[in-house]
């Protein structure tokens, strides 16, 4: 690879020999860098950027919010509407399948396996579909008996059961 030469110009900078001088010249096949890999989405790095979009969503709607420290808690987050605490987990996916997006309201415990969600764990499943930015607030007791949740924002379809929980950030408010 050349010396200098960049991966996103159409043009390089190299130094001639015997001269301190760079000169810009055009990128050709030869002189070009090869062209990256494509993107390998890393899942939890995803799941990272969907929580700084959260806390950014919820507090902007003009909720309090607060991460617990740590990562051993069932709920991701603790929303505050008051006077009502609400304990939050967050599951994101960009991954379109069979023309619907899934989410797993599940968690695993080591030498259990894969367990489901419950209102002792959970007061609100939020679904946040990255490639829309569609979010899904879903009270605890409409998904306890899913194993899998399946979205369909922007796509047609006659059961799209979850529609009505999108955007309903106002139950947030309303639980008592």
């Amino acid at each position: 690879m050349c010396e200098g030469a960049a991966n996103s110009c159409a043009f390089f900078f190299a130094t001639r020999k015997g001269t301190q001088n760079p000169v810009m010249k055009p990128a050709t096949k030869a002189t070009r860098p090869p062209d990256p890999k494509p993107i390998r989405r890393n899942p939890k790095r995803m799941g990272e950027l969907s929580e700084a979009a959260f806390m950014l969503k919820v507090r902007t709607l003009g909720f309090g919010i607060a991460k617990p420290w740590g990562d051993s808690e069932r709920y991701d987050f603790i929303v505050s509407s008051s006077p009502r605490l609400s304990r939050v987990q967050l599951k994101s996916t960009e991954v379109l399948r069979a023309r619907g997006y899934d989410v797993q309201p599940i968690y695993s415990v080591y030498g259990k396996g894969k367990i489901t969600y419950t209102a002792e764990d959970i007061d609100f499943l939020v679904a946040h579909i990255v490639p829309v930015d569609a979010w899904y607030v879903l009270p605890i007791e409409a998904v306890t008996s899913s194993t899998s949740l399946r979205f369909y924002p922007d796509i047609p379809c006659k059961c799209a059961r979850w529609e009505i929980y999108r955007e309903a950030w106002h139950l947030l408010q309303s639980r008592v």
